[in-house]
């Protein structure tokens, strides 16, 4: 059965909110709506919906004028297995020791690497993203350079990939939080696959707001794979969670954005000590 989408771009939060609230009234009902910002500084927000019914376009072509939103691109999908595919096409990755790799592909696991195993069901944050494997490849580095990671969190962890990187190399626990439930559930679910099951501690967390994070402070090393906007806002959180000569790891910045980040971090006493680029998108190694 084919399903549907509709999509459309605004200036704004406040405007983008408000016309996601808005889609959340048509005739069918979207099953989900989500408004996003678009991450290059063009201060435009995306706003879009999923539909089991093709949607009606006449009233999407009303919310639009009526909220200066571009017109809906609307789209029909064809039924999918999407487990399958990501099985397809997600191959194994390897970031400096680290193999990531989902259940499908458990035969092709090497001799002397560090296995975390992510299955396609939980695809987001599984190391084929260029983001993922430029914290990987900065965590293996630190390591081979003689720094033992003994306070570890990852904020916005997602999979917690590399919360589960950092306890496979180090002896003491880390704290993986993120701020959707789902995503914390999804990584104590990984957590336990990768048999880890007390060596990584999943929490919800806003950055660094949860009694777990709080009273582990502070860190000798903290990931944040997000995005510039979320990363920005951290910085001061960031430099009062991270001990003297910490050291964080900073990706989901595009090549463009890494000299902001940088210059925002050295405000707050946190400075440059590794970039890598992977396609697109930048890592950033810091230490306070």
């Amino acid at each position: 059965m084919p399903t549907y989408t509709a999509l459309t771009t605004l200036p704004g939060k406040a405007p983008a909110e408000a016309l996601g609230e808005a889609m959340e009234r048509l005739n069918p009902e979207p099953t989900g709506v989500g408004v996003f910002e678009i991450e290059d500084d063009s201060g435009l927000w995306e706003v879009g919906a999923y539909f089991v019914e093709a949607p009606d376009e006449a009233g999407l072509a009303v919310l639009a004028a009526a909220f200066d939103a571009k017109p809906f691109a609307i789209s029909e999908l064809p039924e999918t297995d999407w487990v399958a595919k990501v099985k397809r096409e997600l191959a194994p990755v390897e970031a400096g020791r680290f193999f990531v790799y989902g259940s499908h592909d458990a035969d092709q696991v090497p001799e002397n690497c560090e296995p975390l195993l992510i299955e396609a069901a939980m695809a987001f944050g599984t190391g084929h993203h260029g983001t993922t494997q430029g914290c990987l490849r900065a965590l293996d580095r630190l390591d081979s350079e003689g720094f033992t990671g003994l306070n570890v969190a990852d904020i916005g962890c997602g999979t917690a990939v590399l919360a589960m990187g950092a306890a496979r190399i180090w002896p003491n626990p880390a704290l993986a939080g993120d701020i959707d439930p789902v995503a914390v559930e999804v990584a104590a679910a990984n957590v336990k696959v990768n048999d880890l099951d007390g060596r990584v501690k999943c929490v919800v967390a806003a950055g660094f707001g949860a009694p777990e994070l709080e009273a582990a402070a502070p860190f000798d090393l903290v990931f944040a794979n997000i995005l510039k906007g979320p990363l920005i806002d951290l910085a001061p959180d960031m430099a009062s969670n991270l001990q003297e000569g910490g050291y964080a790891i900073l990706s989901g910045i595009l090549n463009e954005q890494a000299d902001e980040v940088i210059a925002v971090y050295a405000q707050n006493g946190i400075n440059l000590a590794y970039r890598e680029e992977i396609g697109e998108w930048t890592t950033l190694t810091l230490k306070k």
